[in-house]
């Protein structure tokens, strides 16, 4: 048994000899009243994936499913640290999604502190910064490339796009510099 099973838990349901999911076929008991002879029917395997999704959207309805309330298995987390905060997420309320009629910034007019001058501005009486802020590099270079993989659809080629991809942002970083 691995770390990650002893951690589960299920793992910890299965040492008492008890099963928080389904452990086989025979924990489900149902009939239909379909001429279907199959168990589950299609009837059956319907309510099957409705119980699914719905344990999907809300996973605390599996301990209602068990006979166990929202409140009671509250009153119970509240005993330990981690279910302090499984408690806490009980209690939260989700955000709606919202949907969004357009992805792109939408532009801000900001409205100009100072009046400079055309002449100003052309002949460049005012004096840029003497220090410029480097901007940091990315986390992970290249990211929208390295989504494509190394040999996207359009790539015909027997070398790696993201290893041609990444030496091209090298040499646009250090302006060919050094690069052979």
């Amino acid at each position: 048994m691995c770390i990650r099973d002893r951690d589960s838990i299920d793992s910890a349901f299965s040492d008492l000899g008890l099963h928080l999911l389904p452990h086989s076929r025979k924990d489900f008991k149902t009939s239909c009243s379909c001429p279907d002879y199959a168990n589950p029917c299609k009837h059956i395997a319907g309510v099957y994936y409705l119980v699914a999704s719905q344990l999907d959207h809300n996973p605390f309805l599996l301990f209602e499913l068990r006979g166990l309330s929202k409140e009671e298995l509250q009153s119970e987390l509240v005993k330990s640290p981690l279910g302090q905060v499984l408690s806490a997420e009980l209690t939260t309320k989700e955000t709606p999604l919202v949907a969004e009629i357009s992805y792109y910034t939408k532009l801000e007019q900001v409205p100009v502190t100072e009046q400079m001058h055309s002449r100003e501005f052309w002949l460049g009486t005012k004096r840029l910064p003497s220090n410029i802020e480097v901007a940091e590099p990315a986390i992970i270079s290249a990211i929208v490339v390295k989504k494509q993989g190394d040999y996207p659809a359009f790539w015909q080629k027997d070398t790696s796009f993201i290893t041609v991809m990444e030496e091209l942002y090298q040499r646009v970083r250090t302006k060919n510099k050094d690069v052979m």
